[in-house]
């Protein structure tokens, strides 16, 4: 600005002195030491003439020259002037406009990095559909799902949360695909449908869920995800089938992939990810019965805000106790939860249950002195696995759920040392390092067959 108002000052002082450049002294301008009428004068005037003849129309002409020259080189000075003037305005327009847009917070990357900030597209939520491109996500038509949820039949309800329902959808190219459904009437809800895209689009691993798209239609927002065939861990636990369909193997396997999903979080997500509401209906289970992680509307990306003054969320049961107590949130936090989920595998029980319409019992009371104990851990194990399993391997899964959920949070083990306690019991084919067949040539060997 100071630049600009000094190029306007100059244009002004030349505009008001056009002959500026060293004026030249007029050479028919007699000396002030003459007088006209001295004979010296008149000497020296007949003098001139006769010896430069035609040297008043020379002189005149000349300074005609001059002053076009002048004009000239005042007119391509006030050009150049005026482009530089326009030049600066045109930068300093470009800075203001450049300062009012929001500046992009600090450690974000770019959107084919990072994942798309949503807000912006949410309008547009209900024309477009786009491909999406490694940690972005793709932006679905509503009526695309209202078809492929045959308008949201509630025979197609695969479950239901505390913000809307999940329905089961196939979409056009007949892939079959999952639909949460979040009715966004609070301010709550719509921040978690946030949370949980964002997080989802720059979040890839074999054991959690994949995000394939979302979309808006008034207060309501769509997640689309992969299809869970086999549903969520608490129904196979808890439902119609009360766990039969999973083996002591089967169990020790959904207990490992849940634990590679919470390192990948803790330890390879930079900033690190804690989960914060981490129960076997957020573990859901594909065809083969690999697990994942779902639900991440109550994740927080460590660094992102102080997490001592986050709203205390969870559920009852898995919520660690200096989260609820004090609202200290760590990493800790899901490990505790993690070792509810362990002792759910272990002993087929929910994380709490009622003993009196006043008066609820958590797993982690009841189990704890009984797990301490070997010589009654093994009754306490769930029916459906009972003496199905090596005890050396029931002790050290008891031993480890005794662990993640100490009171004391420096006593809970990072999820890296869990994981590494739980991949020598799980079978190679299952994605650990335990060989079956040598165990059990072991096992049959040990055993002295009798001639009675």
């Amino acid at each position: 600005m100071k630049l600009l108002l000094l190029a306007l000052l100059l244009l002004l002082v030349y505009s008001h002195n056009p002959i500026w450049v060293g004026a030249i002294p007029d050479p028919l301008v007699p000396s002030p030491a003459l007088s006209p009428n001295s004979p010296a004068f008149a000497t020296m005037a007949a003098a001139a003439v006769a010896y430069s003849p035609g040297v008043g129309e020379v002189s005149q002409k000349h300074r005609m020259d001059s002053h076009k020259k002048i004009l000239i080189a005042l007119i391509v000075a006030c050009t150049t002037l005026g482009a530089i003037i326009f030049s600066l305005l045109s930068l300093w327009i470009y800075h203001w406009r450049c300062s009012k847009k929001p500046h992009r917070r600090s450690g974000q990357s770019s959107d084919g990095e990072k994942g798309l900030t949503l807000h912006p597209f949410l309008a547009q939520f209900n024309s477009s559909r786009m491909v999406g491109k490694k940690g972005s996500v793709s932006l679905i038509d509503y009526k695309l799902l209202e078809k492929a949820t045959e308008y949201f039949r509630e025979s197609n309800i695969l479950g239901e949360g505390g913000f809307g329902r999940v329905y089961r959808a196939q979409l056009d190219d007949n892939l079959i695909v999952a639909v949460k459904k979040i009715e966004c009437q609070s301010q709550d809800a719509e921040k978690e449908f946030q949370n949980e895209v964002d997080l989802l689009c720059i979040i890839q691993h074999p054991n959690i869920i994949s995000l394939l798209g979302c979309s808006s239609q008034g207060d309501a927002r769509f997640i689309v995800y992969e299809l869970m065939q086999n549903g969520s861990l608490e129904t196979q636990l808890h439902g119609p089938s009360h766990g039969s369909a999973l083996t002591w193997h089967m169990r020790m396997k959904i207990a490992l992939d849940t634990a590679r999903g919470l390192e990948y979080l803790h330890e390879h997500c930079n900033p690190q990810v804690i989960h914060r509401d981490l129960k076997t209906s957020n573990i859901l289970l594909d065809a083969n019965f690999n697990a994942k992680l779902s639900d991440f509307g109550l994740a927080v990306a460590d660094g992102t805000q102080n997490k001592n003054n986050i709203k205390l969320s969870g559920t009852l049961g898995y919520v660690a106790p200096e989260y609820l107590l004090d609202g200290k949130l760590t990493d800790k936090s899901d490990v505790y939860a993690f070792g509810v989920v362990l002792l759910e595998l272990l002993l087929g029980r929910r994380p709490v249950e009622k003993l009196a319409p006043a008066q609820c019992q958590s797993i982690v009371t009841w189990a704890m002195p009984q797990l301490i104990d070997r010589s009654k851990l093994p009754n306490i194990v769930d029916p459906v696995i009972k003496d199905t399993m090596d005890l050396k391997h029931l002790y050290q899964v008891a031993a480890v759920a005794v662990l993640c959920v100490q009171p004391e949070p420096s006593y809970r083990p990072l999820i890296t040392d869990v994981l590494h306690s739980l991949i020598p019991l799980v079978p190679v084919e299952l994605g650990g390092t335990l060989r079956i067949m040598q165990s059990a040539a072991s096992d049959h060997s040990a055993v002295v067959p009798s001639d009675h």
